[in-house]
């Protein structure tokens, strides 16, 4: 049975003085999580703050134990290379298919 795997987490940008600002940190993140891991990923809150973003980052498998297993890579990878972004919240939720 497939397993959709969703991992939301909350930025903050303490830099951030502007929308572009933000688009600019966060372009360049989210571009790196998409090529490196193969995922979607999109920015689905807090749209119009300058300093904070909610991000969503979905990842599909036949295998469950897979899913959650790339979730965590794409968490350490973010917290780590994240540049002007700090990691405050996260959640992961699954679902089989």
């Amino acid at each position: 049975m497939a397993a959709l795997g969703v991992l939301r987490l909350t930025l903050h940008i303490p830099e951030s003085g502007s929308l572009k600002s933000k688009r600019q940190v966060l372009g360049g993140l989210l571009r790196r999580v998409r090529d490196e891991f193969k995922v979607s990923v999109a920015e689905v809150g807090d749209r119009d703050r300058w300093q904070l973003a909610e991000v969503a980052i979905a990842c599909v498998n036949e295998d469950r134990d897979h899913t959650a297993e790339v979730l965590s890579k794409v968490l350490t990878f973010v917290e780590r290379s994240a540049q002007g972004a700090v990691v405050s919240d996260v959640a992961t939720e699954f679902l089989s298919l």
